[in-house]
């Protein structure tokens, strides 16, 4: 199978890949303040849903350490003010929030006046929520596995590999262990612009792991469709709604009604931390808007005049109508998917 690569702690120290770095160069950087973790989220350095969450959680820790001589009171109040500062690095992803939210009420919990047993448990907490990630991409893997059939070629956005999360990935777990399980495939990585974040980190991670894949552009992708190169399509997502869209990277709605129009099968893998019961639908979905600069200029070199109006959403919303079904960590969820994610999990409805 294939070895974690986003980010290691170790004693607690966390370390992390500088993924704006990569394909050219793979270097781990250590995280030392709060801030260096804010930045590393919101400058994309570490990314995808998951795997922010399990920075944040570990970015949490170390920007409290140095407050554990507080008053247990005091001390709480600090870890509740870090985690908002944290939570302010991005919008979009629910992971975020949601292990923020899960170091803070553990911390609340801990039955002791000492804030160094408040400090054990957020260490604690933490680990867990790490070593958590890492199991729910494994049940990723084995519940979307069966949908991989010798031949096919599959489609996938942006990335949801082992660079998104602690472990395997999400829509890229079942083609690992698809490939682990000898089955022959080919995937078809759409670049993803304007980061690259196909072009650089799936066809990379891909590449690296001995699978077939093919790179394309994001405006190749019905072309492929029309050719009967795609079989399926699997994306990741950075939040499911209760009603059961999906906002994932921007251009993800666009493939999606691309295999609608094709009769192409659009599955979502995402773990149960990205399900959210309290956004009703897609539309109350906070959308990040990012700098221009992104869209204006390419590898560093300017493509674009700097006096024109930019458009820079990182997100999308694909309606529930158009995903054939979503792969977690508890099974596929199948339509009507706003009806079966709330059977499937029904102890997160609040």
């Amino acid at each position: 199978m294939i070895e974690p690569i986003t980010l290691r702690w170790v004693n607690q120290r966390l370390f992390i890949t500088d993924q704006t770095l990569l394909p050219g160069k793979f270097i781990e950087v250590e995280q030392t303040t709060i801030e260096q973790v804010w930045d590393s989220i919101k400058q994309l350095k570490v990314r995808g849903a998951p795997a922010i969450g399990v920075a944040a959680a570990f970015g949490l820790v170390i920007g409290v350490k140095a407050f554990v001589k507080l008053p247990c009171a005091e001390f709480i109040q600090k870890i509740r003010t870090q985690a908002a500062y944290l939570d302010s690095s991005r919008p979009t992803a629910v992971n975020l929030s949601w292990a923020l939210q899960r170091m803070v009420k553990r911390a609340k919990a801990v039955v002791s006046n000492t804030s160094q047993a408040v400090f054990v448990a957020l260490v604690e907490e933490a680990e867990l929520i790490h070593r958590q990630d890492i199991e729910l991409c494994l049940g990723i893997a084995k519940n979307g596995e069966p949908l991989i059939e010798d031949g096919m070629g599959i489609l996938t956005h942006c990335n949801a590999g082992a660079l998104a999360t602690s472990g395997m990935g999400t829509a890229l777990a079942p083609m690992y262990q698809a490939h682990h399980n000898g089955k022959r495939f080919k995937v078809y990585a759409d670049e993803t612009r304007p980061l690259l974040q196909g072009a650089r980190l799936t066809a990379w991670e891909l590449h690296r792991a001995g699978i077939d894949v093919t790179l394309n552009t994001d405006n190749m992708t019905a072309y492929l469709m029309q050719q009967g190169l795609i079989q399926m399509v699997i994306v990741g997502t950075d939040r499911v709604a209760k009603n059961g869209d999906v906002c994932n990277k921007i251009g993800t709605l666009g493939v999606a009604i691309l295999a609608k129009h094709f009769n192409i099968p659009f599955y979502v893998a995402c773990p149960s931390s990205t399900i959210d019961f309290t956004t009703p639908t897609g539309n109350d979905i906070v959308i990040e808007q990012r700098e221009a600069d992104e869209v204006g200029c390419f590898a560093g070199v300017r493509t674009a005049p700097k006096d024109i109006n930019f458009a820079n959403p990182a997100f999308d919303v694909t309606p529930c109508e158009l995903v054939t079904g979503i792969i977690t960590e508890r099974g596929l969820i199948q339509q009507p998917i706003a009806a079966n994610l709330k059977i499937q999990f029904d102890d997160l409805v609040e």
